[in-house]
């Protein structure tokens, strides 16, 4: 059974001229320890989508099944539960600038009620990981961007998740950081086998990272395949507009 499953999920918002369908019918499966990326241009639904997944954002219809559990079927005690193995990246890296390094990677498990030493252990562990634990006692405001998303993703690492959703983890990052997060996150996918779902406009960021893709047009699938399968006979216009832009 797939690690993830997606199906037939469908978001509308209400607007003032009546509804505004922002996801239709969009259904995929995942297998454990894949890469699966999520590509559209801007509009095409990618962040309602990865709000959905984690139900940060409750979908109008359809399911959302991570590990065998319907998460549209949960209570919000066993959402907060089923969340806590579910870790997220954004496109800002959301750190606390009054904390230094090691406090913001051990922030949630403070919050998660994990004791202080098991929480410094990890956090450390997780810095070696993302190769900056000569970094622990430094600042914010003193990293470079690159460094800041290597803090956040080593944060998101200590909680131990077991599903990984990045949102544009790397549009805000130069060409050549941009590089060395992608093989970060590479790396961790095979380390620890996490699942990944990666949301993005940029193709690079599908062809360096992913196993799998679905492409992403005014809120529907228009394409989905292997990333060779989709580089190489992109069968749509909203693949082939992505491909060749």
């Amino acid at each position: 059974m797939s690690f993830v499953e997606v199906q037939h999920l469908q978001k509308i918002y209400p607007s003032q001229s009546g509804e505004n369908t922002a996801l239709s019918d969009v259904s995929f499966s995942i297998e454990k320890g894949r890469i699966f990326g999520i590509i559209g241009l801007s509009g095409a639904g990618k962040s309602t989508l990865v709000r959905c997944i984690n139900l940060l954002e409750k979908p109008t219809d359809g399911h959302v099944i991570v590990d065998g559990k319907d998460l549209m079927a949960l209570s919000e005690r066993e959402l907060r539960k089923v969340r806590q193995n579910i870790g997220m990246i954004f496109q800002h890296f959301n750190l606390l600038q009054q904390r230094n390094v090691l406090d913001n990677v051990c922030f949630p498990l403070e919050v998660a009620g994990v004791k202080k030493r098991e929480a410094r252990r990890r956090a450390m562990e997780y810095l070696e990981a993302v190769g900056l634990a000569e970094k622990a006692k430094a600042y914010p405001v003193q990293l470079s961007g690159g460094q800041q998303q290597r803090v956040a993703i080593a944060r998101v690492l200590a909680a131990e998740p077991k599903l990984l959703l990045c949102d544009e983890a790397t549009s805000a990052l130069d060409p050549q950081t941009t590089g060395s997060i992608l093989s970060l996150l590479r790396e961790i996918n095979r380390q620890y086998e996490i699942t990944m779902i990666i949301i993005t406009h940029e193709m690079r960021v599908i062809q360096e990272t992913c196993h799998e893709v679905a492409v992403l047009e005014h809120g529907q699938i228009a394409e989905m395949g292997t990333v060779t399968e989709i580089f190489d006979h992109p069968k749509t216009e909203a693949a082939r507009r992505l491909i060749y832009q």
